[in-house]
């Protein structure tokens, strides 16, 4: 049997629209206190009330983006909303910072000490703006967009729990994250606030974070971008570096740089080579970039994120480079991703499988899992499959 890119498409725009985002629209809401349930069980069950606030923000992105992408259904858009109203009224402390989660009813319970829920703030609200217009909700992507700039040298503030000046690092996520929410709320900034903070988001990922020895990317370096021998110095986290490199073809689209363009292609094809698990399948958690024992037990967990992630970097540098690798891994990821992850008796997929690939968890959504990546990733490749589609008109390896 030979598959079409056309008909990859069709895969991943069903499973997108029909499967997906109907399992969230029926479960998800919470009709009498506004915003979102997030721990769902296998069959979409709520099994814990809590409302953890990057949930609630990439739901409200998530279905302002369907709105503003695909179509513009009345129901998409009210859904966002809902949940833009609950963080509207209960997400922020009285500094403008938002918390990490609320109770059913909006209550803080763990403080304001992450800056990524802002990150998915600004990008929640700065889609929602474009959806409705309301300046309101505009108002309130850009407030939190630079109170992320005036904290990101030291995201954690008080709750920072490292002591001063013995082993100072910085960490990829932030620099990474930035890279694709200055594109999600261009609209609302200046225009060279917004080149500026992507010729420095380039910079940092791609000549600090990136080591040009291993062609790895490093969870953590020093304030200078050295390596760092240590536990976090050494921490490979394949799945960041991944997603980060479609952030960055997006960004080299914009200018049409082909020389960043073909490095993204071939850091892709780098990591996933360095974090392919040859024996089971599947894409490593963590792994210790000199081969040594990971402090995180969970490093040989094969993650849903990570996997559809990977597929979306592996698509965008063919589009862009027609590298047939790209290709071959996209094949191998999406064989792998596809018999492991989607639940075909509940809908929507598994989260976390342990190194063999079954179920660890049978969870459709949790503290850390939501109505985000899952369908983001399904809109991206769809998007993106079309494109090559119409670009090549050849047809895939055979299945």
């Amino acid at each position: 049997m030979t598959a079409g890119f056309k008909e990859y498409a069709d895969v991943y725009r069903k499973n997108l629209l029909e499967d997906v985002i109907p399992f969230w629209m029926k479960y998800s809401p919470d009709k009498e206190q506004g915003g979102y349930f997030t721990c769902l069980d296998r069959a979409g069950n709520v099994f814990d009330t809590d409302k953890f606030i990057w949930l609630q923000c990439r739901e409200v992105w998530c279905f302002s983006m369907l709105y503003n992408k695909v179509e513009q259904q009345q129901e998409w858009l009210d859904m966002a909303i809902q949940g833009a109203d609950f963080l509207r009224k209960h997400g922020r402390d009285k500094d403008g910072n938002w918390y990490f989660s609320l109770t059913r009813n909006g209550a803080p319970i763990i403080e304001a000490y992450n800056i990524f829920s802002d990150c998915f703030a600004a990008m929640a609200f700065g889609q929602l703006f474009q959806a409705t217009g309301n300046p309101e909700y505009g108002q309130i992507a850009t407030d939190t967009f630079f109170n992320i700039l005036k904290r990101q040298g030291n995201p954690k503030g008080r709750f920072n729990k490292v002591f001063p000046g013995t082993r100072p690092l910085q960490n990829f996520a932030l620099p990474m994250i930035l890279c694709n929410l200055v594109l999600e709320i261009e609209p609302l900034l200046d225009k060279q606030l917004v080149e500026d903070t992507i010729s420095h988001g380039i910079h940092t990922v791609m000549e600090v974070f990136y080591q040009q020895d291993t062609g790895l990317i490093l969870e953590n370096t020093t304030p200078e971008g050295q390596f760092s021998d240590s536990f976090d110095g050494r921490l490979i986290n394949p799945g960041h570096g991944l997603e980060a490199m479609w952030f960055i073809m997006d960004l080299a689209t914009r200018t049409n740089d082909q020389s960043l363009m073909h490095k993204a292609k071939d850091i892709t094809l780098n990591i996933l080579e360095y974090g392919w698990d040859e024996e089971h399948g599947g894409i490593f958690y963590f792994l210790d970039i000199k081969g040594a024992p990971p402090q995180q037990l969970e490093w040989d967990q094969k993650l849903w994120w990570v996997h559809i992630e990977t597929i979306i970097s592996l698509l965008k540098g063919y589009l862009h480079t027609g590298d047939p690798k790209c290709l071959e891994w996209f094949k191998k990821v999406h064989d792998y991703t596809w018999s492991r992850f989607p639940d075909p008796k509940y809908g929507e997929w598994f989260g976390y499988l342990n190194r063999q690939g079954q179920p660890l968890l049978p969870l459709k959504g949790g503290k850390w899992k939501g109505c985000f990546h899952v369908p983001r990733g399904l809109y991206q490749c769809w998007q993106t499959l079309e494109a090559i589609a119409a670009k090549y008109e050849v047809l895939s390896p055979q299945s």
